[in-house]
């Protein structure tokens, strides 16, 4: 899609949440104008022991990690769900002041016993782990009669509220389907109804063949900055085989995912010269017992930084009260992502 109107202001349609999203490239003609800031580098610590989530330490509320040298998954000791809210019924009668109780479980599962470590720093074979406990995790979760999805997810650096540095993520699973995947269920779902295809293997195929927008891919995998982006350089990780969910990959899709996770947070790290912020997450088919063809497994980067590693984008003015809103394309951030560097 090399059409020089793309260069001027437009808008692009997103097929997986039914939205559009404002693109104003002619805001920054050259996305890296102004001062470059690069953090500052600090010595690698290896163990803290004021972290409560380094091996050996002990957590709030008393827990006590054990000297775990690999994964090491536990119930998160400040949950937003819990598997035992009593049933909560409104009394108000009106159907504009609804509520009702949301059941839930909460993990933590630290990747590397190694404080000093990220995605980005860790070897595929580790990773390798991480997306071997990921599946167990969403699949004993998800076999629970009263969980219809679980959430797998990271946010990481400060920027993006991480309150340890220390490699992590979190599991949530729900008895309620959240309002994100909801709207890429019914799209999906829509897409498959209307043209008889998924939605997904059919953005992959245009994705593959436009060559645009692809920022690294291996054989199980393709990690791309989508069409209709939002962040600026946000990108989509699809499964080239069309999969409901982890517990349907193989080994080989198994170490895929690892691969392209490291090659992208690499990329990622690259780009401003720093540890790069991000919330990342998993979107993988319903825990309702039913088969959701429709459903294809991605997972979603969204990374903050615009022009420097302390340059931010905000969702601000006509973003929180109109449409989201982008000054670079999707195929600007992409060939950036791929360059590797400024």
């Amino acid at each position: 899609m090399n059409d020089q109107n793309m260069q001027f202001p437009h808008r692009r349609f997103d097929p997986l949440r039914g939205r559009w999203v404002l693109v104003s490239p002619h805001r920054t003609q050259r996305p890296w104008q102004g001062e470059v800031s690069r953090t500052d580098s600090k010595p690698a610590v290896h163990y803290d022991p004021d972290c409560y989530l380094c091996p050996g330490n002990v957590r709030a509320g008393g827990k006590q990690n054990p000297q775990y040298t690999g994964v090491f998954a536990f119930a998160n000791d400040y949950a937003a769900l819990l598997p035992d809210s009593p049933e909560l019924v409104t009394e108000s009668g009106n159907p504009l002041l609804r509520a009702e109780s949301e059941r839930g479980i909460c993990r933590v599962l630290c990747f590397h016993p190694d404080h000093s470590l990220t995605l980005a720093g860790m070897e595929v074979a580790d990773i390798v782990r991480v997306v071997e406990a990921w599946t167990a995790e969403f699949t004993d979760l998800g076999s629970r009669p009263e969980i219809r999805h679980v959430q797998i997810f990271e946010n990481r650096g400060a920027m993006m509220g991480a309150s340890n540095p220390h490699p992590h993520g979190q599991i949530w699973a729900t008895e309620h389907i959240p309002d994100e995947p909801a709207a890429e269920l019914a799209n999906q779902l829509a897409y498959r109804l209307q043209h008889n295809a998924c939605l997904l293997c059919e953005t992959l195929k245009i994705e593959l063949e436009q060559r645009q927008r692809i920022v690294c891919e291996n054989q199980e995998f393709v990690a791309l900055v989508p069409f209709w982006a939002v962040w600026p350089f946000e990108t989509l990780v699809l499964s080239r085989a069309h999969l409901g969910s982890m517990d349907a990959f193989s080994a080989a899709q198994q170490h895929g995912l690892a691969d392209i996770l490291k090659q992208l947070t690499v990329r990622y790290d690259r780009l401003f010269a720093t540890s790069f912020p991000y919330t990342m997450g998993f979107h993988q088919q319903p825990t309702d017992g039913e088969a959701h063809m429709e459903w294809h497994f991605h997972g979603h980067f969204y990374p903050p930084l615009l022009r420097s590693a302390t340059v931010r984008k905000f969702m601000v003015g006509f973003e929180m009260l109109g449409m989201p809103q982008r000054d670079i394309t999707p195929e600007t951030a992409a060939e950036q992502l791929r360059g590797g560097a400024v």
